[in-house]
């Protein structure tokens, strides 16, 4: 990146941190190997606040007939919080595995097992965290690329789109802004399946239904 470059940024910008088997990796490292992918399918499912996207990844959970288990991200400091966790509880149902688990879900994902499938709700929660916690973000994403290329258990991935409205007028959102356009970059191109859900509406960016 030139000089031009950075100050469009307004600064030094963090470098893109894909998962080493992405394509688009190895594309860009000159050595695009075919190897056989051990790991079990990953799908990204990404959306606008309120745009329908978890209900449409649960309904993919369940459709898949597999065990299913459900990985929180979300950590609960007021009432408003509190009720929306509540509303997305009663929402999937009883069925389901849950762990809370706000920072390390690689750990998580290290000790599913194959045949289950796990939704990850969601990597902006995650984010957040590890951002409010001032800790490294570059490391944190390349430590949950690495959980989700080797996790046995099919995946589902949940994010939210925040680059289409305005510019935000403060640098901690700007910076925020930034980390999770890089951290939805990343996810997808190493998932096998990508959608974009707008009004409850899948559009599919990678791969079919």
């Amino acid at each position: 990146m030139n000089a031009e470059d950075r100050h469009c940024l307004g600064g030094d910008a963090a470098p893109l941190v894909l998962g080493t088997g992405s394509g688009y990796a190895q594309r860009r490292n000159g050595s695009f190997t075919r190897v056989k992918n051990l790991s079990a399918p990953v799908t990204f499912i990404l959306g606008g606040a309120a745009s329908g996207k978890s209900k449409f990844a649960e309904d993919l959970c369940f459709k898949s007939k597999k065990p299913k288990s459900y990985l929180a991200t979300s950590q609960v400091f007021d009432h408003e919080m509190q009720q929306k966790v509540k509303a997305h509880i009663l929402q999937r149902g009883t069925e389901w595995d849950t762990y809370e688990e706000p920072l390390h879900v690689d750990q998580i994902l290290a000790g599913l097992a194959p045949g289950q499938i796990c939704l990850l709700g969601c990597a902006t929660m995650w984010l957040t965290n590890h951002l409010l916690a001032n800790h490294d973000l570059i490391a944190a994403q390349t430590t949950l690329l690495q959980a989700s290329g080797t996790c046995r258990a099919e995946l589902v991935v949940v994010s939210n789109e925040v680059g289409q409205g305005i510019v935000p007028d403060n640098a901690l959102s700007r910076q925020f802004r930034e980390a999770q356009g890089r951290l939805n970059i990343a996810i997808a191109a190493q998932a096998d399946r990508v959608i974009q859900v707008v009004a409850g509406l899948p559009h599919i960016l990678k791969d079919q239904l």
